[in-house]
């Protein structure tokens, strides 16, 4: 069965597009938000004489992608071809100001989503739904696929844990669409606005090869520049995690947050005491050793030695795969075998400065707190994760537009 992401649907279907007639129209997007023949958004609603484009807006990377690296701003800036202003929502703000809303009445909001709540463009989508239910401005989703499927995994972020790398209470692989992830924020939030969500269509999330993605129908194209394979992206509610640590997360390669590893290691000891605490969390995709050398970035021009998670066909299992519980196994294992070992990295991380990366990421210090006590088993992290995913399981069943 073709799948129809939101942008081909309302380009597709005139009756979809008929309230926006005669209405200022915005568009929020980024590199990834194409048509299933590769035109960008922004080109392919220009066509259309009905629509009436006066702003758009880029989230973290830009519209444009330009920038590579996390913590890198993007500018304003002027589209002469189509006469319209381009804001960022990653630089001077993080969110819609006054002067930003003023350029519509409805904003459109296309963004390929990688299904991990640290990835930050879920944090826009909550403020721009917050700033467009002030001003009674309307905001239509256009959806995409959760390219990691349905499958919920780790610990829930903690009352006081927000930050922008955290835009609520979800776990790790939270499972929805960005589209679902609107009618959650809309309710939790209690927003009274004007909103829809163009759903897919022929989505089947359990199917393979994809398992999320619809391989036989759609190419990946990368919503951030270090997004650059599915691999990635189902690996990714794992890998995030190096990013608060001094360990390398394959960033100035050509795999960035598929692999893991630094010049200091032992790996081969790593993954033996991996697999004596734990080996359930080491299913589901490949490891496989390796050496990588960065040309940028952490342990840069350095021989790395590390390991590659291959979550790609022959070797996905989405069922038994658990990158979130495999990175923090990789994390305990280290711990325990070299207990003084310089773990955990401390700089400002998304604009936060008083509270570890680590931390910020998971959404509590429960994680890193469960690594260093040399006293805790894996059991003790599970039961913990284990109550977080059924509790989620249950409070995402009434907002899955895909069954």
């Amino acid at each position: 069965m073709t799948c129809y992401f939101g942008l081909d649907r309302l380009l597709r279907e005139a009756n979809l597009r008929r309230p926006l007639a005669g209405r200022s129209v915005a568009l929020l997007a980024h590199p990834a938000s194409v048509t299933k023949e590769l035109t960008h958004a922004l080109d392919a609603l220009a066509a259309l004489p009905e629509i009436q484009l006066t702003a758009a807006f880029g989230p973290q990377h830009g519209l444009r992608g330009d920038q590579q690296d996390n913590m890198r701003e993007s500018e304003d800036f002027f589209d002469a071809r189509r006469g319209i202003p381009v804001f960022s929502l990653y630089g001077k703000t993080r969110t819609l100001t006054a002067e930003m809303l003023d350029h519509f009445d409805v904003l459109l909001v296309d963004l390929q989503d990688v299904g991990c709540r640290i990835y930050t463009f879920i944090t826009t989508l909550r403020y721009v739904l917050e700033a467009c239910a002030s001003r009674q401005k309307a905001v239509w989703v256009l959806d995409r696929p959760n390219p990691a499927g349905r499958p919920i995994e780790g610990l829930t972020l903690r009352d006081g844990w927000e930050s922008f790398v955290g835009a609520g209470a979800l776990p790790m692989r939270h499972g929805l669409t960005l589209g679902e992830l609107t009618h959650w924020f809309v309710a939790t939030l209690r927003l009274k606005m004007e909103y829809q969500v163009i759903p897919m269509e022929g989505w089947r999330p359990e199917l393979a090869p994809g398992y999320g993605w619809p391989v036989e129908d759609r190419i990946w194209v990368n919503p951030s520049p270090n997004a650059a394979s599915l691999s990635m992206a189902r690996a990714y509610a794992g890998t995030v995690l190096l990013e608060g640590t001094t360990l390398s997360e394959g960033r100035g390669t050509t795999r960035p947050l598929e692999m893991c590893g630094a010049p200091d290691l032992d790996v081969t000891a790593i993954l033996n005491e991996m697999r004596r605490l734990a080996p359930e969390w080491m299913t589901g995709c490949a490891l496989r050793e390796c050496g990588f050398e960065p040309v940028f970035h952490k342990h840069a021009g350095r021989l790395c030695q590390g390991l590659q998670i291959h979550a790609e066909p022959p070797f996905l299992d989405p069922d038994r795969f658990h990158p979130w519980r495999l990175l923090a196994l990789f994390f305990k294992a280290l711990r325990r075998i070299s207990p003084e070992y310089p773990l955990w990295r401390d700089f400002v991380y998304e604009y936060e400065s008083d509270r570890l990366p680590i931390d910020l990421i998971n959404g509590s210090p429960l994680l890193r707190e469960w690594v260093d006590d040399s006293e805790s088993e894996p059991g003790d992290l599970n039961a913990l994760a284990v109550k977080d995913e059924a509790l989620w399981a249950e409070a995402r069943a009434d907002f899955l537009l895909y069954r």
